[in-house]
């Protein structure tokens, strides 16, 4: 029996909680109701923990994006200027090819282009010279195809500009001329 004389699940209430009034009449919950309050309480924490778990795993997904990102902007942060640069390499081959093999000039531009093509390599940019290789077009460009029965079809005879690639991604694909089988 509860201190009002009430022997039921119901309770007077003293004071003003929860907003019910003083002198008022509560139902305390019945069990079933109470397993499903408890059930139900159960079943959000549940649902908060999922929550929380799919949340950190959505930050961690994004912080794996972001440090890709940062790596492949610094990776290929100098493909523009690369692509720039490829240029003056070409020009400075063409200019040998125009030397005589006696010519004092030439060994300067030999030096030069040699320093240069250092540097590629210390940045990661590779040369395409492909003479001999079959064709791919992922990396070469044809500019002529030529009837070489001696030769395999669709082998590379001539290149008539080097590609380059940086980092695996291509600057410049090599421009070639094709063997026609």
């Amino acid at each position: 029996m509860s201190e009002h004389g009430n022997n039921n699940a119901d309770e007077v209430v003293e004071e003003q909680e929860g907003g019910a009034v003083a002198g008022e009449v509560v139902n305390a919950p019945t069990q079933e109701e109470f397993e499903a309050l408890q059930q139900r309480l159960a079943e959000v924490e549940k649902a908060l923990a999922e929550a929380d778990l799919r949340a950190q795993a959505e930050i961690q997904n994004m912080r794996r994006r972001v440090d890709r990102d940062v790596a492949n902007a610094r990776k290929f942060a100098l493909e523009k200027f690369s692509t720039d640069i490829i240029s003056v390499a070409d020009t400075l081959e063409r200019g040998l090819a125009a030397l005589s093999d006696d010519d004092a000039a030439r060994e300067g531009m030999e030096l030069t282009l040699k320093m240069l093509l250092d540097v590629f390599a210390r940045h990661n940019i590779q040369r395409i010279d492909p003479v001999g290789d079959a064709f791919n077009p992922e990396f070469h460009e044809a500019m002529a195809m030529v009837p070489m029965p001696d030769k395999e079809p669709n082998s590379i005879i001539e290149v008539m500009e080097k590609g380059y690639v940086l980092n695996d991604r291509l600057l410049r694909p090599a421009r070639v001329v094709v063997a026609q089988g």
